[in-house]
């Protein structure tokens, strides 16, 4: 199936890509301690995907079953969250931070509130660091860098430099 409109995502390392078609449907933050392990932050960004409009377009995912009925997809080569899917139902949850255009998808809700960190109001009270973008580190890890960058790739991984 040939998709031109939705959204593509994948891993850090670019084992693993997808594409949906059309808008992801109840984009939120989910809090519970579930998914603060499954994604190991303070809450973890998903939007489901009816299956129909779902396509792997490089490898496979490994899968954890975080219970007896829901299992986790991530890439098994870098550890990257990817799926929440409840198995027989006709959509698929993917997580929202690997989609190549995260910022595109604003949440429109939260959930699990019991589990969320009680301190996230004050965090744009916190003190900002500079972004590092032309120090000597920035550089080095540019010119290092191994993550698949954000958008799908005819192959992966791409041949190395040699600067």
């Amino acid at each position: 199936m040939t998709m031109r409109t939705g959204h593509s995502g994948g891993c850090q390392c670019g084992a693993v890509r997808y594409r949906t078609a059309g808008a992801l449907g109840y984009p939120h933050l989910c809090h519970c301690r579930m998914c603060q392990k499954a994604s190991g932050n303070y809450a973890l960004p998903l939007g489901n995907a009816k299956r129909a409009h779902f396509e792997l377009t490089r490898g496979e995912p490994s899968w954890f079953h975080s219970s007896d009925l829901v299992r986790r997809g991530f890439c098994g080569a870098c550890g990257t969250p990817l799926f929440y899917d409840v198995p027989g139902t006709d959509s698929i949850n993917v997580t929202l931070g690997p989609l190549d255009e995260p910022a595109a998808v604003r949440p429109v809700a939260q959930s699990n509130l019991a589990g969320k960190m009680p301190w996230f109001r004050s965090l744009d009270l916190l003190p900002a660091e500079p972004d590092e973008d032309g120090s000597e580190r920035a550089v080095s890890i540019a010119h290092s860098n191994h993550q698949h960058p954000d958008h799908d790739t005819q192959s992966w991984p791409q041949e190395k430099r040699h600067d």
